[in-house]
């Protein structure tokens, strides 16, 4: 089969993209977990990631960069394999500029000339092992869909509300779509998604942004920041694994791991447990002593330039 590799990028220092959220959403970032500037800032990491899918998945068609009229300046957009999508090639013009990812994920599926089987990644997100098109879809075509299992079951987010745990955006999202599938399909799948790359069939994808979860998402496509009531791709895989259209594999740390960079040395945790895709989590917990150490990490791991760079 022929699969693709899709990165959602932007480059939160560029100050004619700062003054164009700044614009339209009153500021260009805060200290919320929906809005702090780690899901803005850029590190350089699109260029690493793109360094590791070359070396450890280079069976790729095409690889696919949706950006905001951006582009990295040190990227070969004239490469064959690379194609960079601007936001208004896929999303309505009433909607745009969007700063949301969430909403973005709406339309993966409107890429021009995406194959029906595709990679989804953040460009904080890479691959540390060989890895074959079987790692990521079964034989029969679906996608594998790797969950972290929670030890207290559908009752997980609840013990933590119980407790008076703050369950913050990110976590209340998960919730709302566990919540959703199990209302739609009578299914709940308590294990949070493995927070990297993940498989999708271009077909599944849309019947699941534009039928299945169709009402929500025509709510909340105009929120141009993070807001309650985005969908979170999460609830696409519960439902692929609820109606026979995914494999679902639960994974540990040794096949798929985050690294908060808040809280771990990166080269440490990345040593002890060897996984075989890994992220680099800047969170609102991050500060700039802890984003200086990214590229140094990176360099070292990912040193030898990519054909898709200049």
């Amino acid at each position: 089969m022929e699969v693709d590799l899709v990165y959602l990028w932007v480059d939160g220092n560029d100050p004619k993209w700062q003054e164009k959220k700044r614009s339209f959403t009153g500021s260009v970032s805060d200290n919320s977990e929906q809005n702090n500037i780690g899901r803005y800032i850029n590190n350089e990491e699109l260029k690493y990631s793109l360094r590791s899918a070359e070396k450890h998945i280079p069976w790729i068609r095409k690889i696919f960069i949706v950006t905001d009229n951006q582009k990295p300046e040190w990227l070969d957009a004239h490469h064959p394999k690379i194609q960079v999508v601007d936001h208004k090639e896929i999303m309505p013009a009433e909607i745009l500029p969007c700063f949301n990812s969430s909403v973005i994920e709406y339309f993966l599926h409107k890429i021009p000339g995406l194959a029906e089987h595709f990679l989804y990644a953040n460009d904080d997100m890479f691959f540390n092992a060989d890895l074959p098109p079987s790692f990521f879809f079964a034989d029969d075509g679906l996608p594998i869909i790797r969950l972290k299992r929670k030890p207290f079951g559908k009752w997980h987010h609840w013990v933590k509300i119980l407790i008076g745990k703050k369950l913050g955006h990110y976590r209340n999202q998960l919730v709302e779509a566990s919540l959703m599938v199990e209302k739609k399909f009578g299914k709940y799948y308590p294990g949070d998604p493995h927070h990297n790359v993940d498989a999708y069939r271009k077909s599944d994808y849309q019947i699941a942004v534009e039928e299945v979860f169709g009402e929500q998402t025509r709510k909340s496509k105009s929120f141009r920041v993070r807001t309650k009531g985005d969908v979170s791709r999460s609830a696409y895989g519960y439902f692929f694994i609820a109606t026979g259209r995914g494999h679902l594999q639960y994974v540990g740390r040794n096949e798929s791991l985050r690294i908060p960079i808040h809280k771990h040395d990166l080269a440490v945790f990345l040593k002890r447990y060897n996984p075989k895709m890994f992220c680099i989590n800047d969170t609102q917990r991050s500060k700039e002593e802890h984003r200086k150490k990214i590229k140094p990490f990176l360099e070292t791991l990912y040193p030898a330039k990519s054909v898709f760079e200049n």
